[in-house]
C-alpha cells in the first residue's frame, strides 16, 4: 500500500462498464464528442487525481490508469464503483466518482465538489431539477462504512448507498449535469458544440 498522500489529495474511479443498451451496446467510453473520446473527456476532469482506476473494459489512453472489470459483472454502478475502490493503490481520505457519459464535468467541477465537501461525507453533482448525478467526491471511509457485502453490489441501487452519506448537493453549472445516454443525447451535445457562441 502507498503512504497516504496530502489531505488535498484525491483518487478517482470513472465508471466506464455498464452495458450501454440505449446505444446499443456501443462502448460508451470510446464515443466521440469535441473531437474526443467519452473516457478522454473523464480523464480530463480528474487530471488532478494522484490515482485514477477506469472500471471497464481496456483501451488506450495518453494517461496511466488502472482497468478494472466490476464484480460480479454488469454488476450495476454499486458494483462498479466498489470493484474500483478496491483497485486502488493509494489511501488517500477522499475519492471522486464520474461515470464516463458526463462530458462536461471538468476538474472545475471537482474542485466546487470537493471544496462543498470539506465537514460533510461528500458532495454530489445535483441538475436543475434537484436530481442527484454520477460526479461526487466522498470521504472513503465513511463509503467503506457503508458498503453493502460482496453479494449484495449486484443491481444495487446507488441512491440507497449514498442515502445513508450525508452529502452536499451541488448545483451543476451550465452543461455539467447533461450525459451521454442515447444517440439523440449525442447528436444534440454534438450540435450544441458546433453551435456559434
Amino acid at each position: 500500500m502507498i503512504p497516504e498522500t496530502p489531505l488535498d489529495a484525491y483518487v478517482a474511479l470513472v465508471l466506464a462498464g455498464g452495458q450501454a443498451i440505449r446505444l446499443g451496446g456501443f462502448d460508451k467510453a470510446s464515443v466521440e464528442i469535441d473531437g474526443r473520446s467519452l473516457l478522454a473527456h473523464a480523464l480530463e476532469a480528474v487530471i488532478d487525481a494522484s490515482e485514477v482506476v477506469v472500471v471497464g473494459e481496456q483501451v488506450s489512453t495518453d494517461r496511466p490508469v488502472t482497468f478494472v472489470v466490476e464484480s460480479p459483472r454488469w454488476g450495476g454502478p454499486v458494483a462498479g464503483l466498489l470493484t474500483g475502490l478496491d483497485a486502488l493503490l493509494r489511501r488517500t481520505p477522499w475519492v471522486a466518482v464520474l461515470a464516463v457519459d458526463m462530458p462536461w464535468v471538468t476538474s472545475a467541477t471537482f474542485r466546487r465538489l470537493r471544496t462543498a465537501a470539506v465537514g460533510h461525507d461528500g458532495a454530489v453533482l445535483v441538475d436543475p431539477d434537484g436530481r442527484r448525478q454520477l460526479a461526487l467526491v466522498v470521504e472513503r471511509d465513511r463509503l467503506e462504512a457503508v458498503r453493502p457485502d460482496h453479494e449484495g453490489q449486484h443491481n444495487h441501487p446507488l441512491h440507497r448507498l449514498l442515502a445513508r452519506l450525508d452529502l452536499v448537493e451541488v448545483p451543476a453549472e451550465g452543461r455539467e449535469h447533461r450525459d451521454i445516454d442515447t444517440w439523440s443525447d449525442l447528436r444534440e451535445g454534438r450540435e450544441s458544440q458546433d453551435a456559434p457562441r
